[in-house]
């Protein structure tokens, strides 16, 4: 890890896009020995703690703080820093993580994003969608939030598939921390991931921070479940912004959890149901379905949105009660779940 690098990521008043600015002159190190040379992108504070060594010892503590918690730091000039990522507008100088960087998966991932308050429904689309998408090799991205993100990390882990975890905060400052044991799940599979140094809290205003690096990461991002003002908005349009694709599953209008979703489509988002449509949008191959389901009318007639008896019973042909004793031996055999409503999906 550059040390430079490392002590100008640091500063806190100097944006990515002016340290962009700053390494395209020409040496950091000769920046860090002539800080008031360069006033117009550096403030005083900034050019104090160059001139006088404190942002250099302080990369110093930084580094040796990484070493001692199993921390890896990575920065944009790199040869693991993620390629997709490098080329968004504000690329963040330096990664923290734990786990590993692939820097092939970009092309072949997929962020997975949504409502913290999501509906059951939701929760299982999500995971199921993630779990599909991992089997068939895809890299599933999300932010560890409660809700859609955790969803989809459970789903890709449940694959034994890659997974990707991005934080609006330090390493050592875990939000939400009853996701505690997932991340180091995740640190085994994939990569945790932040930009923020240790020591820094889950502030509100470092999300929208967040959100640029899981649309940056990949081609695409697929948005579950939105409300008309949400996160998970901000990373689509981040996404938009940044040529990515984006993707969106509808829901019922009275729900206010479908109306960002609902307006995205309107504007030309990619319409999925499932992790089939996300696949077939981004030009990827999933393995074929089970060869139990195409023997079984009612397997057949279930599918990885929820489904209630009465459509089940127009696409499988059966009555109630059979049905009803079928589902109980497919939940027995953990190849069904039942929600509230009472709605069944896929496992």
């Amino acid at each position: 890890m550059d040390l430079d690098l490392l002590a100008f990521s640091l500063l806190p008043e100097l944006a990515p896009a002016a340290l962009h600015a700053l390494a395209a002159g020409g040496s950091l190190a000769d920046v860090l020995a002539h800080p008031d040379d360069h006033g117009e992108l550096l403030g005083p504070a900034a050019r104090e703690r160059l001139r006088t060594g404190e942002a250099t010892r302080r990369a110093q503590d930084v580094d040796r703080q990484a070493r001692a918690a199993s921390v890896r730091l990575v920065g944009w000039d790199d040869r693991d820093y993620p390629p997709l990522l490098r080329r968004i507008y504000d690329p963040p100088p330096v990664l923290y993580f734990r786990g590993s960087l692939a820097v092939d998966e970009g092309p072949r991932g997929i962020a997975i994003v949504g409502a913290r308050k999501a509906a059951p429904a939701g929760v299982e689309l999500s995971r199921f969608m993630a779990r599909d998408l991992a089997r068939a090799g895809v890299t599933v991205v999300s932010g560890l939030a409660r809700g859609v993100d955790g969803a989809a990390h459970r789903g890709a882990l449940e694959a034994g598939g890659r997974t990707v975890a991005i934080l609006g905060s330090g390493l050592d400052q875990l939000y939400p921390p009853e996701h505690a044991a997932m991340a180091s799940q995740i640190a085994d599979r994939g990569a945790v991931v932040t930009e923020f140094p240790f020591g820094v809290p889950p502030f509100p205003q470092h999300f929208p921070r967040r959100n640029r690096l899981i649309a940056g990461w990949t081609r695409g991002v697929v948005v579950v479940e939105a409300a008309a003002k949400s996160g998970a908005l901000s990373t689509a349009r981040t996404a938009l912004e940044e040529g990515r694709e984006v993707l969106a599953v509808p829901g019922h209008p009275g729900h206010t959890g479908s109306v960002g979703t609902n307006q995205l489509i309107r504007d030309g988002a990619v319409l999925v149901r499932d992790a089939q449509d996300v696949a077939q949008e981004m030009g990827w191959e999933l393995p074929a379905p089970e060869a139990a389901a195409q023997d079984d009318p009612l397997l057949r007639a279930l599918a990885r949105e929820p489904r209630g008896l009465e459509e089940l019973q127009a696409r499988s042909g059966w009555g109630v009660p059979k049905i009803l004793t079928r589902l109980t031996e497919l939940e027995l055999e953990d190849k069904v779940r039942r929600l509230p409503g009472p709605l069944f999906v896929r496992s």
